[in-house]
């Protein structure tokens, strides 16, 4: 496909995430209808979308407009590109650009749409962060790091630096975590590389690693809320961890089993039933559904379709869980909860509810991780017991 192909389908999939569509789905969907795009193509693509989807408001400002045509043109307006010769009419590119389209308005002036966020969000952000603010809503409309995770259990870093490399993958360290890599170039290549397969490495952001690496080390954990496993599967690096997975959905955990065994660790994966059957555990990690507005530029879409119920209601969901995990935790043991969330409506609000409704707890540890060139926003707090 050329560059000019390439965004009249990143204009096709934006329609059809404007129709209601999520984005994944528009995308997927847009890859069945055309087996002829390679996967340069449909990297291509997919970047352009997401391009988009963080950077909405000023791309709607500068294209005069909101449909995919008009974002696209505002967004490549932003980074500078030469319009003219990508829409040319040419072959499968996007017609010449009219006089309209080509009179840009001056620079946004409104703070919302300047760090493309929703009105509604600025005083969370503000709450949340202060001075850092406007920086974090910033970081989010640019693409997030790839970072990967040395399994230590099995290879030293410098060594899993050495593999990756001879396959076209360069790394170099990262502050968050000791086992901690940033991907500076050959991020395309790392699924199909032999570090990838062996479990050697797995695909995991810096900031979540640290959360991980920052929690007591030995005994039996229980990842209660472990989705797809990333984070139980940094615990198990660790041989003295006795590691338990659940998620309130199976399905989730699919794909852990032979994660597990690739990276040589063993992992019990437990319904609710055997998960509580199996308490008290000497750490309870709840890595609990959040916004996702620390991962925002991974999951750009979040922004947007975010709402104050909604967020009132993983509120509620992020109490619940607590409430759950506190009968799971051995009375000596280390309860933490964890969100990639930038609010203080998810993170030290939920805290100090919880300290309120259960005399006797205290904070041991707390962390927060601001978006930026290494990772991804994180909250973690690790209570004990008085």
């Amino acid at each position: 496909m050329t560059p000019g192909a390439r965004l009249s389908a990143a204009i096709e999939v934006l329609d059809a995430i404007a129709g209601g569509l999520a984005a994944e789905q528009a995308l997927t969907r847009w890859a069945r209808q055309s087996r002829f795009a390679g996967s340069k193509d449909r990297a291509a693509v997919r970047d352009h979308v997401f391009d988009v989807l963080r950077q909405k408001r000023t791309a709607a400002h500068y294209g005069g407009g909101d449909t995919g045509r008009a974002l696209m043109i505002g967004v490549l307006h932003g980074q500078g590109a030469d319009l003219e010769a990508l829409f040319t009419g040419e072959g499968h590119a996007p017609t010449p650009l009219s006089d309209a389209e080509r009179a840009f308005p001056q620079a946004p002036e409104d703070r919302a749409t300047r760090l493309n966020l929703p009105d509604w969000l600025l005083p969370l952000f503000d709450a949340a962060l202060g001075e850092k603010a406007d920086a974090a809503a910033m970081a989010l409309q640019e693409r997030g790091p790839i970072c990967l995770r040395v399994n230590t259990a099995r290879i030293a870093v410098p060594a899993a630096q050495e593999l990756l490399a001879e396959e076209g993958v360069q790394t170099r360290a990262n502050p968050l975590a000791d086992a901690a890599l940033t991907v500076i170039e050959g991020q395309r290549r790392i699924r199909n590389s032999s570090a990838f397969a062996d479990g050697y490495v797995e695909l995991q952001d810096a900031a979540s690693q640290a959360v991980v690496a920052a929690l007591p080390l030995g005994g039996r954990v229980l990842d209660y809320c472990a989705g797809g496993g990333g984070k139980a599967l940094a615990l198990a690096m660790d041989p003295t961890r006795e590691i338990t997975a659940h998620d309130i959905d199976p399905r989730r955990m699919s794909d852990l089993s032979p994660r597990a065994a690739r990276a040589g660790v063993e992992i019990s994966l437990a319904d609710t039933e055997k998960a509580e059957a199996g308490a008290p555990y000497d750490l309870v990690l709840c890595d609990a559904p959040c916004s996702g507005s620390g991962a925002w530029r991974r999951a750009a879409e979040g922004k947007w379709t975010l709402t104050p119920d909604r967020l009132a209601e993983l509120t509620a969901i992020q109490d619940q869980i607590l409430d759950t995990a506190v009968a799971l935790t051995q009375p000596n043991g280390v309860l933490a909860y964890a969100t990639c969330s930038l609010f203080r409506e998810e993170n030290e609000a939920r805290v100090e509810a919880f300290l309120a409704r259960h005399p006797g707890w205290k904070i041991a540890r707390m962390d927060r991780y601001d978006v930026t060139a290494e990772g991804d926003g994180f909250f973690t707090v690790q209570l004990t017991r008085e």
